[in-house]
């Protein structure tokens, strides 16, 4: 048996490394910097535990790490845990004709501030506006990166400038998600947070005895992350708008999730349009979550205060690219057709068809994996929808000679990765999330999991 010292000095340098012919194709895929970081990393771990079988392995253990470097980062996976806006895996997936009005987009010109008709200079926020005008009824839309962002911005507008204060009920001071809470929002920028009310119940009485000369708004936030049963209250959104005009401020309403227009699987779920005729001055929600498109924020409402809001120069540093424009430009094109099955998220929530499709394809599931299709529950995910589940059928993994954890974690190496739940000590599959045209990658993968 060698030694250590003599194993060490068996052990080749990065030059030579670089240049013996068998790896030579593979250093120039990754490119000459890349190469010597990943030869360097494979021979510092080589040093610290040498082997004869770690020498003689070296070879191909460089030719996995170029190929794990070589890999993105950031690639598809196929979502198999019935969360359908899954906040992990990217939340909303996008539709095929989205999917392709982005890929024109990005790799193209654009009159993204370009006007066609004068030949002069344009804006991008005038894309959207005629769809958001039809499908809300609002008399202007911005459009900014996220929910979150569209939030700050009208707060920053509308409360920070003036360093007032913005009335919230108590049971409203939420948290989105990530510690970010609107509590937070409202008073980094120095304006003061009057809560109003109690925990479970507020009425139009209180907002009407918080109210005072600094009051510069009043805030609604759609409890769309979590829900209150029992002795609960909060005024009908028609009179809190009736008392924010006697008052002369304006009313916003965090909507969040971002319901478009109410599908089966959203029975209940407030819309933006619903809010707007009950009065609110600015309605702020999502664009990847009941929505179903890209990741953005939109501000829909009054012309008089989305002016005031776009003059504010935080709106340059939020606003959206062209990119997930064309994403969304596609996806409220879609709406105004109703052409739902071009929504992934909606026809996800309505699952039709699904309990035929589970039956379907766990009868061709390997034997090994003693596959049955059972009642389960999926969820809408993503903070919208709490408490209500979406049920269904699943399928049960229980394999034999592994775990349900590993067949779980074979199930993420594969390519694509899949991502499944285990409940009740059994591999679960919820094919509410998993395309029909990913049904036969699924498949293989579960082939293969048992050669792992």
């Amino acid at each position: 048996m060698p030694q250590p010292r003599e194993l060490l000095r068996q052990i080749p340098a990065v030059d030579e490394l670089l240049r013996r012919p068998g790896l030579a194709p593979l250093w120039s895929e990754i490119g000459p910097a890349a190469a010597r970081r990943v030869i360097a990393a494979e021979l510092d771990a080589l040093r610290r535990a040498p082997s004869p079988a770690a020498v003689a392995a070296l070879e191909p253990r460089l030719v996995e790490a170029a190929r794990r470097y070589r890999q993105a980062s950031l690639r598809p996976v196929i979502n198999a845990t019935g969360v359908v806006l899954h906040t992990n895996l990217g939340r909303a997936p996008l539709g095929a004709p989205a999917a392709a009005r982005l890929a024109a987009v990005a790799a193209n010109y654009t009159n993204l501030e370009f006007d066609l008709a004068t030949g002069r200079r344009g804006r991008r926020d005038r894309h959207l506006e005629p769809l958001l005008a039809a499908l809300t009824g609002a008399e202007r839309t911005l459009v900014v990166n996220n929910n979150a962002a569209a939030l700050v911005l009208a707060l920053n507008t509308l409360v920070l400038e003036n360093a007032g204060e913005v009335l919230v009920s108590r049971g409203e001071l939420v948290e989105i998600g990530e510690t970010f809470r609107i509590a937070d929002i409202v008073t980094r920028g120095g304006a003061t947070l009057v809560e109003v009310g109690a925990t479970n119940r507020t009425r139009l009485a209180d907002y009407r005895a918080a109210l005072s000369p600094r009051t510069r708004l009043i805030l609604r936030v759609h409890r769309s992350n979590f829900t209150q049963e029992g002795f609960v209250e909060q005024p009908p959104l028609a009179e809190l708008a009736a008392l924010a005009r006697e008052a002369g401020i304006p009313l916003l309403e965090d909507l969040g999730s971002g319901c478009l227009s109410p599908q089966p699987g959203m029975e209940g779920e407030p819309t933006v349009a619903a809010s707007l005729r009950a009065g609110v001055d600015l309605v702020t929600y999502s664009g990847d979550k009941l929505l179903g498109g890209p990741q953005a924020g939109l501000m829909s409402g009054r012309a008089a205060l989305l002016d005031r809001l776009r003059a504010n120069p935080l709106y340059r540093a939020l606003r959206l690219d062209r990119l997930r424009l064309a994403a969304l430009e596609a996806t409220l094109d879609a709406y105004g057709r109703e052409a739902w099955d071009e929504i992934p998220v909606l026809a996800m929530l309505a699952g039709e068809g699904l309990e035929a499709r589970v039956r379907a394809f766990a009868t061709q599931i390997p034997a090994w994996l003693r596959a049955e299709a059972v009642p389960g529950e999926s969820v809408a995910g993503g903070g919208a929808r709490p408490g209500q589940r979406l049920r269904g059928l699943v399928i049960a993994l229980a394999p034999d000679g592994v775990s349900a954890g590993e067949l779980q974690a074979r199930l993420r190496r594969a390519a694509p990765p899949i991502i499944a739940r285990v409940g009740r000590d059994r591999c679960l599959l919820d094919l509410r999330t998993v395309f029909p045209g990913q049904e036969a990658e699924l498949l293989a993968a579960l082939e293969r999991a048992r050669r792992e």
